[in-house]
């Protein structure tokens, strides 16, 4: 089972969003917040903040080649 509240698999999972998004033409902001002790998880956690709206992305890539660049 993965660990997507890790910095490492946070990381991870960024990354495969951003690039699935940018693979079908559209400029995703993604980032990693870190997030203070939680009790209930009794450690700290990463969250993934991104610009998308109800999980759909809000821009398209301006120029094909901005893919390949990435």
């Amino acid at each position: 089972m993965s660990d997507y509240c890790s910095n490492h698999g946070a990381a991870h999972l960024s990354q495969k969003i951003a690039h699935f998004w940018q693979k079908r033409g559209f400029d995703v902001d993604v980032k990693l917040i870190h997030e203070a002790f939680v009790p209930t998880m009794r450690s700290s956690r990463f969250d993934i903040r991104s610009d998308m709206v109800n999980g759909m992305p809000r821009r398209h890539l301006e120029n094909p080649q901005q893919q390949e660049a990435r």
